[in-house]
């Protein structure tokens, strides 16, 4: 059987009508003879919809129940049982209530696919899982519900249903989207403008990528290798030395142009140019592509225009921008040539694609890129001392043989400039050949003597033997510093591996960075420092720091020994007032600095490597830094959010209460017999203790966040803070049971008493006719510990409806409650605090499933370590029970047993 195919009408907001044009095209394939059910679908109170719906065939919901209601799902069974040709199923992202087949309606829908129906369905942008975090920024609203987006890239169409913002929130203003009570939150909150056209963007952009992904995939299955100018694409060739950023701003220019488009920069990894790769300057321009707003590639070929045309062609570029540099002297002719040749390939097999030359200087070998690294000086002069002594050592040698013939001279000769190549290089190896062909020549030439040469064979012969030792001489100098370059770059390769283990084990990864620096480049310190402005702050920074004053330098990290900043007044960066024998600058305004010896320009790359990841760990603190900020930014917000609702809610409700009671005291004219009147001043006191707990717990939720909690631990006694904590709840309602002996804990009573007061009003409040019993644990030593100590713990158990598994975390947050829906009050702080409470004492407050239903809350605290608690007949002496006061109990009284409170 073949598998049905998926069409999704993605909307960018709830309300554009994908519902509304999903079933229209239900009507229009049934209109065309095709057999079309409805499987699920609500109409929302929408009229246009249910007359939609009256005119299809639609199969019955199947009712799940869930604890004492009936949800109503999609029937699967049915479905597949009727079989139709087509099924319309709503709310593709929806997640199935709790005894359902699948978790999510999608999983539903790809049964339906494999039994060969053909889908209709519906999504939200907001419900796409990658765009989830990004509209919750923009609305303020986390989405409940997701789909993976490679499931909704499955679908064979995705049709996008859009209108404009205007339109969506005069829909919402006339009451065709949201019930009338709640039009104006609507338009007020997620149905903003801004909200609006920021959605609809996202919306069009992912539909796009998928188009693009689309096209990609028929381009790649036809084999189609010519640029089709579907959407502007312009790439950047970067050669890897400093003048790509110019090309860059250039490509950016050009697709400033069109309004739209991308931006691709790619540099080609030759093999022999890797040692001509500056790691910062690249980084730096990584940076600035990313800032442009386009992407940074890095593609391995050894030819880079050959490699830089595949790349433009797999991603259908239409425009390809690269450098030609300019001879700007001698020593530039062969760059040059090169950057020359590399643009006349592309330009020939651009093809369709546009191709932009730029100018540009030719590239310079500088101390932070070399161009090519030398044998060493030591080998170098080693050479030219071979190149000297040993043609002449070789003809003494030769010399003692009687009979030599002119062949055995010239290879012996040439196995001398051989061996000077290994060791010196071309030039010693050059002056070598040139050496031994004049001792050649007066020694056993003939006539010999002099230089003259009387036979042209002979002379034809010394030609090729210094031809013969120049290629050799060439070829055994480029496979010594390739050779050299592969042990460095292996030697490089190795140290940047141990450098990025050493700062990720590292607790500051600068300074780890630096450490890693003084091994590496054997030098006394290493220094990260920044030009600090006039106020002493970071040059570039909005925010002051401590640093020099009149421009100084600023040091931000330091391993080793660094010497005394001078102030640097009036300096600017790159003047010599920085202490170090090394200086490599990071960005504009930072710089690492190493002392006590001077780097040879072959480590000046993995200097600036160093660097490159110093820059990274230092611009990943600031993130943090500022990721720290703004969560606390949006915890505020969320906290001022949260309390602005309570306000508007919870108390208002006992305010009210205590309003009308004391208006209707003081209406004159009217007389209230005595327990009316007590009545009145009962609901007054009620409101009142209401309001105290609200407000209490709002104060200590508030010292909670703001880490201003000072708890005065001491040893305390469990039964003795029991009382103060079921002060106030009602007789009858607890039973306390606490085994004698149980050990002393370190804790704040005060806090104490009000973590056990919340729980066990929390038990009240959500176990209603449910026995809670107080109870606890004499263990012993090592029975329980909390952060590696020995723990006391006390249970507080409930027989209620308990909290699913997937809701125990939410419950400890603050501003949850286990169910708007009941008549429960309070604004959900009551377990929040108790949790900041028992953590702030060194504790542990955890849930756990009651045998047999309900919920188990347990105080874990450390036990005292002052004196072993003395074991005694009782827990606590037996006192008569208080009078009532008003309509507040005293504390009741406890004792080894069980007695009810």
């Amino acid at each position: 059987m073949a598998r049905g195919t998926l069409r999704i009408f993605l909307g960018s907001a709830p309300g554009v009508g994908k519902t509304y044009t999903m079933l229209r095209e239900g009507h229009r394939l049934r209109d065309g003879g095709e057999d079309v059910v409805v499987a699920f679908a609500r109409d929302r109170g929408r009229r246009d919809t249910r007359a939609l719906l009256a005119g299809l065939e639609l199969i019955p919901a199947a009712r799940v129940p869930y604890r004492e209601l009936h949800l109503e799902e999609l029937d699967l069974d049915a479905v597949i049982r009727r079989g139709p040709a087509t099924a319309l199923v709503d709310e593709y992202a929806h997640t199935n209530s709790p005894g359902s087949r699948n978790a999510h309606r999608w999983q539903d829908v790809d049964e339906l696919l494999d039994a060969g129906i053909n889908v209709l369905s519906t999504l939200d942008v907001q419900n796409l899982a990658s765009l989830s975090d990004v509209v919750s920024t923009i609305t303020e609203d986390r989405p409940a519900e997701t789909v993976p987006d490679e499931i909704a890239r499955r679908a064979g169409q995705i049709q996008l249903v859009d209108i404009s913002p205007e339109l969506l929130r005069q829909r919402l203003a006339d009451g065709k989207i949201v019930a009338a009570d709640r039009i104006d939150a609507a338009l007020a909150g997620y149905y903003r403008p801004g909200n609006l056209a920021a959605l609809r963007e996202l919306a069009l952009l992912w539909l796009a990528d998928r188009v693009d992904e689309g096209l990609a995939s028929y381009r790649a299955g036809k084999g189609i290798e010519t640029s089709w100018p579907a959407r502007e694409r312009v790439v950047v060739g970067l050669p890897g030395g400093p003048e790509g950023e110019i090309l860059i701003r250039r490509g950016a220019r050009i697709l400033n142009r069109v309004n739209s488009g991308d931006l691709l920069a790619v540099h080609v990894r030759a093999a022999d140019r890797v040692a001509a790769e500056s790691p910062q300057v690249l980084e730096s321009q990584r940076r600035l592509v990313q800032d442009l707003g386009g992407s940074y590639h890095v593609v391995a070929g050894d030819d880079p225009g050959t490699a830089l045309l595949d790349f433009a062609r797999s991603v259908n570029a239409t425009q390809i921008v690269i450098g030609m540099p300019r001879r700007g002297s001698v020593s530039g002719l062969l760059t040059g040539l090169r950057g020359r040749r590399t643009g006349a390939r592309v330009v020939r097999g651009a093809g369709a694609i546009d191709v932009h030359i730029v100018s540009r200087p030719a590239e310079r070998t500088g101390p932070g890129v070399p161009r090519r690294r030398d044998l060493g000086r030591v080998r170098v002069t080693t050479g030219f001392v071979m190149a000297v002594c040993l043609p002449a050592l070789l003809e003494l040698l030769l010399a003692v043989i009687p009979e030599r013939s002119l062949a055995t001279t010239v290879l012996v000769q040439l196995t001398g400039s051989v061996a000077v190549a290994l060791v010196g290089g071309l030039w010693p190896a050059m002056l070598a050949a040139l050496w031994s062909s004049l001792l050649v020549n007066y020694f056993s030439t003939a006539p010999v003597g002099n230089l003259t040469i009387s036979d042209a064979e002979n002379a034809l012969a010394l030609l090729v033997f210094v031809g013969v030792s120049a290629a050799v001489a060439t070829v055994v100098d480029l496979s010594a510093r390739r050779s050299k370059e592969a042990a460095l770059a292996s030697a490089e390769a190795a140290t940047l591996a141990d450098l990025s283990r050493g700062a990720a084990g590292s607790e500051d990864t600068l300074v780890g960075l630096l450490e890693q620096a003084l091994e590496v480049f054997q030098v006394r310190g290493a220094a990260l420092l920044s030009r600090a402005d006039d106020d002493g702050g970071r040059a570039g920074d909005g925010a002051g720091a401590a640093g020099h004053p009149g421009g100084g330098w600023q040091l931000i990290a330091s391993a080793g020994d660094v010497p005394s900043l001078g102030d640097g007044a009036g300096g600017g960066p790159g003047r010599a007032d920085i202490p170090g024998d090394n200086v490599e600058w990071i960005d504009a305004v930072t710089c690492l600095v190493l002392t006590g010896r001077v780097l040879p320009a072959s480590d000046r790359r993995l200097l600036g490597a160093f660097g490159v990841h110093l820059m990274a760990q230092l611009e990943r603190q600031q993130l943090q830094a500022s990721r720290s900020e703004v969560l606390k930014l949006a915890e505020g917000n969320t906290m001022r959010t949260s309390i602005l609702r309570a306000v508007s809610h919870d108390l208002r409700t006992p305010l009210a209460g205590i309003k009308l009671a004391v208006g209707a005291l003081r209406q004159e004219g009217v007389r209230y017999t005595r327990d009316e009147e007590q009545e009145l001043l009962a609901t007054i006191e009620d409101c009142s203790d209401r309001l105290e707990v609200l407000v209490g717990n709002l104060l200590d939720m508030s010292r909670i966040t703001s880490d201003s909690i000072k708890p005065l631990l001491r040893a305390v006694r469990w039964y003795e803070v029991i009382p103060g904590g079921l002060h106030g709840i009602a007789p009858g309602r607890v039973r306390v049971e606490l085994p004698a002996n149980m050990a002393e804990v370190e804790a704040d009573e005060g806090m104490l008493e009000r973590v056990i007061a919340n729980i066990v009003e929390n038990a009240v409040k959500y176990a209603p006719g449910s026995d809670i019993v107080i109870t606890g644990s004499a263990g012993g030593l090592g029975a329980v510990s909390v952060n590696g100590l020995p723990a006391g713990e006390l249970r507080i158990i409930d027989h209620g409806t308990g909290v699913p598994a997937d809701r125990v975390v939410d419950m400890f947050r603050p501003f949850q409650r286990l169910d708007d829906a009941t008549q429960a009050t309070g604004v959900g702080l009551g377990l929040a605090v108790a949790k900041g409470f028992t953590e702030a004492m060194g504790g542990r407050l955890t849930a756990e499933a009651t045998p047999g239903g309900g919920l188990t809350m347990v105080i874990s605290l450390p036990l005292s370590a002052g004196a072993p608690f003395q074991a005694e007949p009782v827990q606590a002496p037996l006192q008569p029970q208080s009078a009532v006061v008003g309509r507040h109990h005293a504390p009741p009284i406890l004792s080894s047993g069980t007695d009810a409170v």
